[in-house]
Formats: C-alpha cells, structure tokens, sequence
C-alpha cells in the first residue's frame, strides 16, 4: 500500500480509535524480509523495531500490533526511493499529515526511525 493509499484511508476515518485500529491492521500486510535484506534495530523505540533494506526496497519487523503499523507507514513513505530522495524528504510532517494520535512515547520511536532513514 503506498502513501497516498494511506493517506486517503486513515482520513476517511474521524475516529481516533478506529485511526489506531486501521493502523494495526496495516502491520499486517507487510512484506516479509527476504534473505539478502540488511535489519538495522532501531534505538529510541520502545518496542524492538527493525528497517531492513534491500537496495532501494524497504521492510520491516516490530513485536508490538501499533509499531507494526507505524513501520508499514514509515516504509511506504520510503519505498523504491534512493537515501538522496529520503533525505530530501519531510518524513515527519508527511507522518503528521495523517493525524494518528499515537502518544509521545511512541512518537520517539518514529523521530528514531526517521534519524536512521535520513541518515542512510
């Protein structure tokens, strides 16, 4: 699912539980991580996350059902782009653009999954 899928889905939906819930669900369909992939762990997230990378294809992996969600976003916003685009990027106002009510703790461990992918 890309960005704008994303975008168009969660802003259907005016309520903050039900945002969280399409959210979860999202984590459900990621890809799996192919063997070549190279799993970075993010630090700064209060669940395990890892962005894996093969080439300009991203993945990922976290053991909580919300982080899981929150990396299919993050994923879907850098999927297919070189590090010189990532970092052209505003990932967090993009993030911010779809209003997911997710509490200062995990909203950490997004600005930790955007240092790593700026700093690819």
């Amino acid at each position: 699912m890309t960005y704008e899928d994303i975008k168009s889905l969660l802003s259907a939906i005016d309520d903050p539980v039900m945002k969280l819930e399409t959210v979860m669900d999202l984590g459900t369909h990621i890809a799996s991580v192919p063997d070549d992939a190279v799993c970075t762990e993010i630090t700064g997230c209060a669940s395990r996350v890892e962005i894996c990378r093969s080439g300009n294809r991203f993945y990922g992996r976290a053991d909580s059902a919300i982080v899981r969600g929150i990396v299919a976003i993050m994923i879907s916003l850098v999927d297919g782009k070189s590090p010189d685009e990532i970092r052209q990027m505003n990932l967090m106002g993009l993030f911010r653009a779809l209003d997911i009510n997710i509490g200062a703790g995990r909203l950490n461990g997004v600005n930790s999954m955007i240092r790593f992918l700026q700093n690819l």
